[in-house]
């Protein structure tokens, strides 16, 4: 059973006990989240798609982790102008793993 849910403009395919990176959201470690927005389910019983998302269903997650991915570097560099920027910068997540998915 699987099921595709969008938060933050992003689609995810997810089954239960998966661990997802999603933007960052404002939840501590420990707390349960529920996302209403779930487009598509697949189960014993097919594949259900919404228009554009099934009535009352749900997925439902528990937050491990709130963090920062690995620096990437921007480099600006104008050439024959003497001209360069370096700056560095690191995405905020939040790992989250999905315990259940409800229709």
């Amino acid at each position: 059973m699987f099921a595709i849910f969008e938060i933050g403009g992003k689609q995810y395919k997810v089954s239960e006990g998966d661990i997802v990176f999603l933007e960052k959201m404002n939840a501590e470690v420990g707390e349960t989240v529920k996302f209403d927005k779930v487009l598509a389910i697949s189960g014993d019983d097919g594949f259900v798609v919404g228009d554009p998302c099934i009535a009352g269903a749900s997925v439902e997650a528990s937050v491990v982790k709130n963090g920062k991915a690995k620096k990437i570097v921007v480099l600006r560099y104008k050439a024959k102008k003497n001209e360069k920027k370096k700056q560095g910068h690191r995405q905020p997540y939040t790992k989250v793993q999905i315990t259940k998915i409800a229709k």
